[in-house]
């Protein structure tokens, strides 16, 4: 574990979505996400594996082009470097799971945790 604070701080990822580290070890991370009804997530692809768990609300993974209708209590896998993006139904929560970890956002966490 890092030295992060205890209640990492809500970071905003695009407009209308903003992300908040919950916890993470050496080689998994997982954050909650809340997205805006209407808001978009532009695609994009990572080295992590990512499994995508839909606390409440509904919103479309779209997987290289394709999209999938999530709502509540429904999750995604996404391998790695596969491209995906998402678009937001109603406002929406998510818990994402990667692994490995995000270095990235973990080093925006201590940068704004430091502000």
């Amino acid at each position: 574990m890092s030295d992060l604070p205890k209640e990492n701080p809500w970071i905003d990822i695009v407009p209308g979505i903003r992300r908040r580290t919950i916890t993470h070890g050496s080689s998994m991370y997982q954050m909650i996400a809340k997205l805006d009804a209407g808001s978009r997530m532009p695609e994009h692809k990572h080295p992590q594996e990512q499994i995508v768990h839909i606390l409440e609300g509904h919103m479309k993974l779209i997987v290289e082009g394709v999209p999938h209708d999530l709502r509540g209590g429904e999750s995604y896998y996404l391998a790695s470097h596969v491209p995906h993006g998402v678009e937001t139904i109603v406002d929406t929560m998510v818990l994402d799971t990667f692994s490995p970890t995000r270095a990235d956002y973990l080093a925006l966490d201590q940068k704004a945790g430091a502000q």
